[in-house]
């Protein structure tokens, strides 16, 4: 079973930022369609207003799916491979094993009920099709609802025809207010009063208005795009201007039905109104995927004649022109091109000549943005990163497409790959990361450091999803490559990495013996990351296995120390849950199940899968230890759902997954019948449901100490001693000082207390000192 990654949604469709403007009875039309056909497809050309209908009808249909109406986007996608992969990110589906994404999906869908909108399928009809033939056959109660320029050619698939908004007959004298009965003229004008207020259609101008649309071949792209420019022209001059443009010879003699030529017409009218430099803005723009912000377009799109210090200007004006779309995320404001738009931007480029050099500039600039993430990862900044990255995602999948296309590029694109490691394995999304390293490597078969990195990343991933025989099969290589070359980082990693695979597969002295010699090869080498921290840890956990509880505990405080001095959390979490391991062997429940919350909600920060299941598994063990049967079981079975979402339970491994089978064992007898009910109840949660139920009910916010103060449970007594001296004005640098502590140690320890109080700034500590201290 998988399960979802975002807690309980009724889908993810957006939510609309302009009027939906006439189509009820194409709305009526696909509801009816759809509930009798479980496979529709809106077909038509390009602005028509196949995704407005879909995402329309999609809204209106949502109490009919009890599991939800969820967009899938594929637009920005170019692999077909990777079809079934963003439909599992759109789904909120989280599976990082090493199993196939349509097997995934089938697993998921088949006892659902719920509408996917499958949006722009026509550049990946091939594999759409595939995957929803498999995906209907599968799965009864899904029903698919997808737009594309050409039918998909499914059995059982109906299609619609969404036509162009219909117009009054221009033989046709207008009466009073006719203008109101046809929504070509009302989108006009809805469009044009937007960037020019004063504007209304009116019983003297309602026939212009209709001549206008008429021009555009009542096609709602055309339309608007027509419309925005109301905020510099007249009405007659705007008709006058579609009249002498729809002349000229270029304009509709391009072959193709007449509705295809007019939308032609109307982009192509729209991009020589452009100023040169929004001319190339615009066709430059077209390499990204999905949406980009100001940097990435400074980057990619400056030169030849555009100002990189003027391109936020030339990007708002190609907002006030419809052209382009300003969406906000959170305090970020990125840009995005309609698909229509994109594409014809694309065609400019190509016509130009210069699409390889702006798509390699644009596979340089996340190839940069990459390594930027990947050198901060080990710091404060991992959150943000994650956050940024995912925001990333589709321009870091074209990027990497445009390398695994052409052998020129393909050592680049195993840097990318290999670049994302952080990505891959620290936020979750190991399938797709596998996906791009088998490929490149593939492509780049000849030995070298680059391979190398690559080999040993990759065999990490594939020992995560369970895949040991191929993880061992490339960590090997990796050695036997670093030994002959005398690359000493690369052996250190492999041989880190392989000691993972003999921790899950039980050779606990092996993979001891393994960390140990990782570990001595990074502290000769000046190494000191994230990774160098799991080495630590791990070796702990094989310490904790061995039953040597201080050697464990002490290796857990140093890679704790590691964690509070630079701010990395994401191996910090991991630290967390060795040393719940070390409390839980040694009987102090309270402290293990404290440290398996932090644990718990450090991982969720990060969507990482792997650290979420061990800690709910750990808790639940807390519970059962503490004869709370019911929450013990119930955890047990949230477990349980999410485990092959990650791999095999407890990876397979004895070591790992004997307190899990002891405390099973003593939750079913104490619980008798009773048993199966709450593991039940554990699976029917949702990702964010278990995580909540497993920390448990809220606690209140402080405890009283000894001393009068009322602390936080949470602070330790270096914590404590840390928010004091910032109450009283100490800098980090003082306080390392009055500490004797390194000034790294005493940011790290600000840190940690700024996220366990829930504060941002360290006037924040310093309030609540002030608040809490006794009289």
């Amino acid at each position: 079973m998988v399960t979802a990654v975002a807690g309980f949604r009724l889908g993810n469709l957006p939510a609309d930022t302009t009027t939906f403007v006439g189509r009820k009875h194409d709305v009526a039309e696909v509801k009816r369609l759809l509930s009798k056909a479980r496979m529709v497809t809106l077909t038509g050309p390009g602005g028509v207003g196949k995704t407005r209908l879909a995402l329309h009808t999609g809204s209106q249909l949502r109490r009919a799916f009890a599991d939800g109406v969820w967009l899938v986007e594929l637009a920005g996608l170019q692999n077909g491979a990777l079809v079934a992969h963003t439909m599992l990110e759109s789904l909120g589906v989280h599976d990082e094993t090493g199993r196939s994404q349509t097997e995934v999906l089938t697993e998921y869908l088949r006892d659902r009920q719920a509408l996917v909108i499958l949006d722009n399928c026509e550049h990946l009809a091939e594999a759409s099709a595939s995957l929803a033939e498999t995906l209907l056959r599968a799965a009864p109660g899904l029903r698919l609802l997808a737009t594309s320029r050409q039918r998909l050619g499914l059995p059982g698939e109906h299609l619609w025809l969404v036509s162009p908004l219909p117009l009054p007959d221009p033989q046709q004298p207008m009466a009073s207010g006719a203008w109101l009965q046809y929504p070509a003229l009302a989108l006009f004008e809805e469009r044009a009063a937007a960037v020019h207020p004063a504007f209304a259609v009116t019983n003297e101008t309602q026939a212009k208005v209709a001549e206008v649309c008429h021009l555009l071949g009542g096609i709602p792209l055309a339309i608007e795009l027509a419309a925005v420019q109301m905020r510099v022209l007249t009405l007659d001059h705007l008709l006058s201007e579609l009249t002498d443009c729809y002349r000229l010879p270029g304009m509709r003699t391009r072959g193709g039905l007449p509705r295809h030529q007019t939308l032609r017409a109307a982009v192509e009218w729209s991009y020589q109104l452009c100023e040169p430099a929004q001319r190339s803005l615009w066709a430059r723009a077209s390499v990204f995927a999905g949406s980009f912000d100001l940097a990435a377009a400074r980057q990619v799109c400056a030169g030849d004649d555009i100002d990189a210090d003027g391109i936020l200007t030339h990007l708002a004006e190609l907002v006030d022109q419809s052209v382009l779309i300003c969406e906000q995320d959170g305090n970020a404001t990125r840009f995005r091109l309609l698909e229509p738009l994109r594409q014809y931007g694309r065609d400019q480029l190509r016509a130009l000549g210069t699409e390889t050099e702006i798509r390699r500039r644009h596979r340089d600039y996340y190839l940069g943005f990459a390594s930027s993430c990947e050198e901060d990862w080990f710091g404060p900044r991992q959150v943000e990163i994650s956050v940024r990255t995912r925001l990333e995602h589709a321009n870091l999948r074209s990027a990497l497409t445009f390398c695994l296309e052409s052998p020129a590029e393909m050592t680049a694109g195993l840097r990318l790959a290999s670049t994302l490691w952080f990505y891959w394995a620290g936020c979750g999304v190991l399938s797709e990361g596998r996906h791009w390293l088998d490929r490149a490597l593939a492509g780049v078969p000849q030995p070298s450091a680059c391979r190398a990195k690559a080999l040993w990343i990759n065999g990490y991933v594939a020992t995560l999803q369970g895949d040991l025989r191929a993880a061992t099969a490339m960590l090997e290589e990796c050695r036997a490559y670093a030994r002959s070359a005398r690359d000493d980082i690369a052996l250190a990693y492999a041989t880190h990495r392989l000691g993972c695979n003999a921790l899950v597969g039980d050779d606990i002295a092996h993979a001891k013996s393994l960390f140990e010699e990782a570990r001595a090869a990074y502290r000769r080498l000046g190494e000191l990351n994230s990774n160098v921290m799991l080495a630590g840890i791990e070796l702990a956990v094989a310490n904790v296995f061995l039953g040597d509880l201080d050697s464990a505990a002490a290796l857990c405080a140093e890679a704790r120390e590691i964690g509070w001095s630079s701010g990395e959390q994401w191996a910090y979490a991991y630290a967390i849950y060795a040393l719940a391991l070390v409390a839980l062997s040694r009987g102090d429940l309270d402290e293990a199940a404290e440290l398996g919350r932090d644990c718990l909600q450090i991982s969720q920060e990060f969507h990482d899968l792997l650290g979420i299941v061990l800690a709910i598994e750990l808790l639940a063990w807390a519970e059962a230890a503490q004869e709370r049967w019911e929450r013990a079981a119930t955890m047990l079975g949230a477990a349980q759902r999410i485990w092959p979402s990650v791999g095999y339970p407890m990876f397979g491994s004895r070591y790992f997954g004997a307190p899990h089978g002891d405390c099973a064992a003593r939750t079913r007898e104490a619980l008798g019948p009773l048993f199966e009910t709450a593991i039940g109840h554990g699976c029917g949660l949702t990702l964010d449901e278990a995580i909540a139920y497993s920390l448990g009910p809220a606690k209140p916010a402080t405890a009283p100490s000894a001393g009068g103060r009322t602390l936080p449970s949470s602070l330790t007594e270096r914590e404590q001693q840390v928010a004091d001296l910032i109450a009283d004005g100490l800098s980090n640098r003082a306080i390392a000082e009055k500490l004797v502590i390194s000034p790294r140690t005493a940011e790290g320890h600000v840190n940690q207390i700024l996220r366990k109080l829930g504060f941002a700034r360290r006037t924040q500590i310093a309030t609540w000192v002030a608040q809490t201290s006794g009289p």
